[in-house]
């Protein structure tokens, strides 16, 4: 027959931590539990609050650069139009010039669109 320690009055010690308080081991350690708990609840709601933030300040940038990228493109228009009168009125007056100001100039050469290379480096 196998006795255990009981049989002889002998036990083994008690944690005393929550006599202080007047609570068990158990209550005390559900304590713990739910204050951990809780602090780790509201870092969650204020992670999740930060990074909402964050999302609608990027969309708030997105929607400003957009909006400025719109004005730019409109700006860019007018003055390839602007560019392009300038270009005809000098051809009409440079062809109606008889001195001999705009001799080596070459029209043509002068009159060229600008070519894409050049358009997207001065766009950066």
């Amino acid at each position: 027959m196998i006795l255990d320690a009981s049989y002889y009055g002998v036990m083994p010690p008690v944690k005393q931590r929550g006599s202080r308080r007047g609570l068990s081991d158990a209550d005390d350690e559900d304590d713990d539990y739910r204050k951990r708990r809780d602090r780790n609840n509201e870092a969650v709601k204020k992670s999740r609050y930060k990074t909402k933030q964050r999302t609608q300040e990027t969309f708030t940038r997105v929607s400003k650069l957009k909006a400025e990228n719109q004005v730019l493109e409109e700006k860019v228009k007018t003055l390839t139009k602007e560019l392009q009168f300038l270009k005809e009125l000098f051809l009409a007056h440079a062809s109606n010039t008889q001195n001999g100001k705009f001799e080596g100039v070459d029209l043509d050469k002068l009159l060229e669109d600008v070519p894409e290379e050049k358009q997207s480096s001065n766009k950066k």
